[in-house]
């Protein structure tokens, strides 16, 4: 979502959301978000529909109209209100406001998440099955491919991790293995770890470690990491003994490779 007048209408939205749900049930919260995401699920499989209700040349009461004759006692009238607001408001395009619905669905989740101190293991969840998925090429193979059945990646999903993980977890991977937008599984679990640590206003660093690290040593590298950066940072690690040795750090777009494999590595290039 780049256009500022997307951004700017989502944070009122999401700001709405939270402010309306600070004495909500975590239950209330699951089933706030369950019906924002099944909203968004809607709006990616009808793209005229999201066009529609984001056009400048349809008029705002018309948009709010479509929006209470297609979802009025199908959802919660909380889901239909914050609807109502949502298209009322200027997007740049109808992928925006899709976007924009299954964000705020993904923030009640982390709320209840949050509220039952269950968000850590949560993000950590996630991070690891996207590990895992990007670790495995028959794996990768069944998630990953957009052109795949959303509903067979739902199943394979639930099956893999249905007891085995926290209920969120599932819930947040199955809305987005369900969808058809075109962008592969990897990234948009990607999408949710990131969205998970901005509940605690953190980065997300990606740690390869050649050997794994104990309690101390990972609070001594997240302390490092927070103030290189000067925020909080959600440190995940993976172990690779590949690397020889050190670790290898991924921020945003930003590494820093401080493994022996990366060192030689360098070497090499440099005597090329």
């Amino acid at each position: 979502m780049q256009h500022i007048s997307s951004r700017e209408a989502l944070s009122a939205l999401n700001d709405r959301l939270v402010s309306e749900t600070t004495s909500a049930s975590v239950d209330e919260l699951e089933k706030l978000g369950d019906e924002l995401l099944g909203v968004a699920g809607v709006l990616i499989a009808n793209p005229v529909l999201r066009r529609t209700l984001t056009e400048s040349s349809t008029e705002l009461d018309g948009r709010a109209r479509m929006v209470h004759r297609l979802f009025d006692g199908k959802v919660s009238d909380q889901v239909v209100e914050l609807l109502d607001d949502a298209v009322r408001r200027p997007w740049a395009s109808g992928a925006d406001l899709r976007e924009a619905i299954q964000r705020l669905g993904r923030t009640a989740l982390f709320l209840s998440a949050e509220r039952q101190d269950r968000l850590d293991r949560v993000e950590d969840e996630l991070f690891r099955f996207g590990r895992i998925v990007e670790g495995s090429p028959q794996l990768s193979v069944l998630l990953d491919d957009p052109a795949g059945d959303p509903q067979a990646r739902v199943a394979l999903v639930t099956r893999l991790l249905d007891g085995r993980a926290d209920r969120l977890t599932v819930a947040l991977l199955n809305s987005s293995a369900g969808e058809v937008n075109g962008r592969s599984f990897s990234h948009r679990i990607r999408d949710l770890v990131d969205q998970a640590a901005e509940r605690r206003n953190e980065l997300v660093a990606d740690v390869t470690a050649a050997a794994s690290l104990d309690s101390s040593q990972q609070q001594r590298l997240s302390a490092a990491l927070q103030r290189l950066y000067g925020r909080p940072v959600a440190v995940h690690i993976e172990v690779d003994p590949a690397l020889l040795g050190g670790m290898r750090i991924k921020v945003g777009e930003e590494v820093i490779d401080g493994s022996a494999a990366g060192r030689l590595a360098a070497l090499g290039r440099s005597l090329g």
